[in-house]
């Protein structure tokens, strides 16, 4: 059955790690995976994660499996954090959430119910968006189209592109967005410009599918669900896939959540009950650590307080590198204008290296970053700056 496997293609994204692990450099840098560090060039793991787990262990009783769709109180919770108490989509009971392994399980649980229920929908992708999207929808039997988003020349969204493509989309397609801090660009939408993707889609009839794995990097927790506030007008329908592995720190916990926004409860519990009917299929029930950290965390107001300072105190860093790296890149010479990298949102920078500029950047300095030319900015360091920099200007020159 094995001897003629053939080695299957190293990850877009998680091979390069591969790759800088091996390397013997002991100044390598490695700006490519999605992952936050501080200040030391580690990921920590928050005080109020800590708090959290401590009293978790404390008073737990069993191991007991949970429901199919994760425990009640964190997917409350969930629901809480992305719409704020209140909102008219939760006071009329039309959502409904799953708690999934990871914003990455979220999104196949979506491929797995609309390959079963709506097989012939396509799943629109930005151009560019996240390595994975593709070949995890792919993966899941479905067709998969993409819409303009990056506008290289001016260093912006490409809305008018945007809008033209998605009105020849066929009602009942479903379009992915990045909620916020667009990964690989870090181009949002803003205000006004969400409105206008809003109209469009509900004009059309497409099904949003709001990709929010960065809540709170952006500009803010709220802030950061401006896309989703517009999006989820009274009566609209869409998809929204959260993660806890950036604002919570828990990259290796796994935990994600599925929620769906129907028109009525009816709806809501008819489309839980066939999301469930995939997760069984698949996974058969969540994990549980992970998801009783981040309901410990939301539902303690003093935990919640810290939680929200420490989401602050990475945003903070993360926007006082991009001001620094832009900075120091002009220090060292660099003629082209890179302010445009402060503007961006979140971790990602698309930073306009060529390709054979990344290859250099590997070859000759163990620097390590994604073929596009997208940086991890939250990789860059006080310490690190100065030799990333340098070698930058030197590719560039």
């Amino acid at each position: 059955m094995f001897e003629t496997v053939e080695m299957a293609p190293p990850d877009a994204i998680l091979g390069i790690t591969e790759a800088f692990n091996k390397d013997p450099n002991p100044a390598k840098i490695n700006l490519s995976v999605g992952i936050y560090k501080d200040a030391a060039g580690q990921t920590p793991i928050l005080a109020s994660v800590k708090e959290a787990e401590a009293r978790i262990l404390k008073t737990e009783t069993n191991k007991n499996y949970k429901p199919i769709e994760g425990a009640p109180d964190y997917n409350a919770l969930v629901q809480e954090l992305l719409f704020g108490k209140g909102h008219e989509a939760l006071t009329a009971k039309r959502v409904a959430t799953a708690h999934t392994p990871g914003g990455t399980g979220a999104l196949r649980v979506v491929g797995d119910y609309l390959r079963k229920k709506h097989a012939t929908a396509t799943v629109w992708l930005s151009d560019p968006t996240w390595a994975n999207h593709e070949q995890i929808f792919k993966a899941a039997g479905l067709n998969v189209k993409t819409y303009p988003y990056f506008d290289a020349a001016g260093n912006k969204l490409a809305l008018d592109r945007m809008l033209a493509t998605l009105e020849q989309a066929p009602a009942g397609d479903v379009v992915l967005v990045h909620g916020c801090c667009h990964n690989p660009t870090g181009i949002d939408p803003t205000p006004a410009q969400w409105k206008s993707i809003a109209d469009a889609l509900a004009k059309r009839g497409l099904v949003p599918l709001l990709d929010f794995a960065y809540q709170g990097f952006g500009t803010g927790l709220r802030e950061d669900a401006a896309g989703l506030m517009e999006l989820c007008r009274p009566g609209a329908e869409m998809f929204i896939c959260s993660s806890f592995s950036k604002n919570f720190g828990l990259y290796n916990e796994r935990v994600g959540a599925l929620t769906v926004v129907t028109k009525t409860e009816a709806a809501a519990q008819a489309v839980l009950s066939q999301v469930k009917s995939c997760i069984r299929a698949n996974y058969s029930n969540p994990p549980a650590h992970g998801s009783a950290i981040v309901a410990t965390v939301l539902a303690d107001p003093a935990l919640r307080a810290q939680w929200e300072l420490e989401v602050k105190g990475m945003r903070d860093r993360i926007n006082g590198m991009r001001k620094l790296f832009v900075e120091t890149l002009a220090k060292k010479g660099v003629k082209k204008d890179m302010t445009f990298i402060i503007h961006q949102k979140g971790m990602f920078s698309f930073s306009g290296l060529t390709k054979e500029q990344v290859e250099r950047l590997k070859k000759e300095d163990a620097i390590y970053i994604v073929g596009s030319g997208r940086i991890n900015v939250a990789g860059m360091t006080d310490k690190n700056i100065e030799t990333l920099c340098t070698a930058i200007a030197r590719v560039m020159a």
